[in-house]
């Protein structure tokens, strides 16, 4: 296929998606395999990757946000009914987020597969759930679970298209009811699919 053109019925916005999505996951998976600890620079450099063709700018009373550069939101934002912690609290959130990845990756027994799961669900869900970013919070926070799997060389995961809707209510679930325990049910058994 030619260089930005698009299979029919797609979009070039669809088409760029995909190949900015393929170069973070690779970036992630060559990362991993060096054991890089996982940073806030790392977490934006994801992002940035992610939004990379498709990212927008925003222009917010504190100033402009380039969504293609890993920025972090300058604004509250919503989703779906659920609303997300403050801008101002986006950069304490997620350096005490890293710190308590880095500290639990430390751990875990290089054989105990399943608190290495229950750590990238874990990664995942806050990271959504802070939603430092204006796109791509949910690209960025699986790729975040997928960087812990491939860390741990565990096959890695994914959310079947088919499975969407049911995603995003273990999502709304387990934030309404302030427990991981709905998405952590979702995406093991997501994860069992996945390696059938």
């Amino acid at each position: 296929m030619a260089a930005n053109i698009a299979p029919e019925g797609k979009s070039i916005n669809h088409v760029m998606m995909v190949k900015d999505h393929n170069n973070a996951l690779n970036y992630i998976l060559e990362t991993a395999t060096l054991r890089k600890p996982i940073t806030v620079e790392l977490i934006r450099f994801i992002n940035a990757l992610v939004m990379k063709n498709t990212g927008s700018i925003y222009n917010t009373s504190l100033g402009e946000v380039n969504a293609s550069n890993g920025e972090f939101r300058k604004g509250n934002v919503s989703a779906g009914g659920s609303y997300f912690p403050s801008y101002d609290k986006v950069e304490r959130l997620l350096k005490e987020l890293v710190l308590s990845l880095q500290e639990t990756i430390q751990m875990i027994s290089p054989t105990d597969t399943e608190k290495q799961l229950n750590l990238s669900f874990t990664a995942h869900y806050t990271l959504v759930s802070i939603h430092p970013f204006y796109d791509g919070n949910g690209r960025t926070s699986r790729l975040l679970m997928n960087y812990i799997q491939a860390y741990y060389g565990l096959p890695l995961g994914t959310v079947f298209l088919e499975d969407k809707q049911e995603y995003f209510t273990a999502l709304r679930k387990s934030k309404s009811e302030n427990s991981i325990d709905w998405i952590s049910a979702f995406m093991h058994k997501e994860y069992e699919k996945s390696l059938c």
